[in-house]
């Protein structure tokens, strides 16, 4: 078996008994990059020099007290890191290159992990198929000619094709769920406050979260313990200890009570996917666990308060791109007007300036009543929908998609259509909740993601009841062949 296909917790393992040097890794995921990333197109920009010397410098005192010491990991392209391009897959941002890294990727740093390049996106995070980056869409390793998801599609991918063992990406409305499921990966949105967001590009503040994608579930709590926990350059970062999440590392689930809204499993959910997800209840069930239907009445209204939420936020967040304090400007307007409306133009692609303008519109005078105030009213009825479950149950199962993953083009012309995709993963960040989602099976060859969800920072019960599935099925280990590599 080749380095490239092992997890975390394998290299470091081989790592600890100086069976393979850093090196030794790095140049497997740097060749396992350069062999397949033409067809997958995961990687915006690469970083090899740098992550070669960080290899060659690590020493053996280093390597024993970083967690994941010599260790490679990619992040999605709007994290921003001091002294490599930070794009956010946009000509607006095509150039900038910060002086600063986001806190997430200092921890990372810190831990003597090794960046080995920045992963495509939907351009500022805005998209659902990672279709809507600025230079190119990143294709799906099951099926070359699927969208790997979105808008965390790079990282989705890039962790599914053996590129990196993990990922980090960011989740607004199931930007790392949604691709996590597409791509047959583990991906974990924390619940919002969990791990900070300074020196990440914001998309919709009071929704964007960042998270994990990995090959399993021990990698992925290994990486939470490291980048969860209080900052104060984060004014949403919230003070509660952080768990070591390995502890939750057990098959041991009797007892735990699980619902599945009948909502999540009806009209719009495809009858393979919904049986899969039928299935693998039923195998909690086997293993102890009590399973019982509930109902999340307020759920369908979910999507349109969340086009309407993140929009306007978006429109607020994007009013700092203007050619004049960020990027990219039009000198050759003849007055200030023109260069602001001739930059914009120029900079943000079509999907951006979609939400741009419905979140403009959300806002405006005569309109924020009517449409803004009431979308933050069905928020707190979806929050309180899953406070009444909660009461009385650990964790919420549902399929993560509707559907497996569509062909590229197939739905990029029809923004209503791609918005339902989300339709089962909006309601979480509405409510701020963490939430999980784990392979639970096939559909004509492209894999299945289960979404559990869990109460406010127990991210512990959504990594324990996923990790005792995933070690009494083999779904995880089953790896994509690339088109018949």
């Amino acid at each position: 078996m080749e380095l490239y296909e092992l997890g975390l917790h394998e290299l470091r393992d081989k790592l600890n008994n100086e069976e393979i040097s850093p090196r030794d890794i790095i140049e497997s995921v740097l060749q396992r990059i350069h062999q397949v990333d033409d067809r997958v197109r995961a990687f915006v920009t690469l970083d090899e020099e740098n992550a070669l010397q960080k290899a060659d410098g690590l020493n053996r005192k280093e390597l024993r007290q970083g967690r994941i010491a010599g260790l490679p990991f990619a992040l999605k392209d709007l994290i921003c890191t001091r002294g490599l391009r930070t794009t956010c897959s946009s000509r607006m941002l095509e150039q900038f290159i910060p002086t600063y890294d986001a806190t997430v990727a200092a921890r990372l740093n810190a831990e003597q992990g090794i960046s080995v390049g920045k992963l495509n996106m939907d351009e500022f995070a805005m998209g659902s198929s990672t279709e809507f980056s600025a230079f190119f869409p990143t294709h799906n390793p099951w099926d070359l000619e699927r969208v790997s998801g979105g808008s965390s599609g790079g990282s989705a991918a890039a962790v599914a094709a053996g590129e990196v063992p993990f990922a980090l990406g960011t989740d607004t409305g199931g930007s790392i769920r949604q691709p996590a499921a597409f791509c047959g990966v583990v991906g974990l949105k924390p619940t919002y406050g969990r791990v900070s967001r300074w020196g990440v590009v914001a998309f919709a503040s009071s929704l964007d979260q960042v998270g994990v994608f990995s090959k399993d579930v021990a990698d992925c709590a290994l990486v939470m313990n490291i980048i969860c926990g209080y900052d104060p350059l984060d004014s949403t970062s919230v003070n509660i200890k952080v768990p070591d999440y390995t502890s939750f590392l057990s098959t041991n689930i009797k007892g735990m009570k699980i619902a599945y809204p009948r909502e999540y499993f009806q009209q719009g959910v495809d009858k393979k996917t919904r049986d899969l997800v039928m299935e693998a209840l039923k195998k909690y069930g086997e293993l102890g666990a009590i399973v019982e239907e509930v109902s999340l009445p307020h759920s369908e209204y979910a999507l349109p308060a969340y086009y309407i939420i993140a929009p306007a936020e978006a429109s607020a967040n994007l009013a700092r791109f203007d050619g004049v304090r960020y990027g990219l400007r039009d000198f050759e307007a003849d007055n200030v007007t023109d260069m602001f409306s001739h930059s914009r133009s120029a900079g943000f692609g079509a999907e951006v300036k979609r939400r741009i303008m419905l979140g403009t519109y959300a806002l405006s005078s005569g309109y924020y009543d009517a449409y803004y105030l009431k979308a933050l009213k069905i928020r707190r009825l979806i929050n309180n929908d899953f406070d009444k479950v909660f009461k009385d149950f650990d964790i919420i199962v549902s399929p993560t998609t509707p559907t497996t993953a569509f062909k590229i083009g197939e739905q990029s012309s029809e923004p209503l259509t791609l918005y339902m995709n989300d339709i089962l993963t909006v309601p979480v960040n509405l409510a701020g909740l963490p939430g999980i989602s784990v392979p639970c099976g096939f559909s004509d060859g492209l894999p299945v993601g289960m979404q559990i969800v869990g109460k406010p920072f127990d991210e512990g019960s959504l990594i324990k009841a996923a990790y005792a599935f995933e070690q009494n099925t083999a779904y995880h280990a089953v790896k994509p062949s690339l088109g018949g590599e």
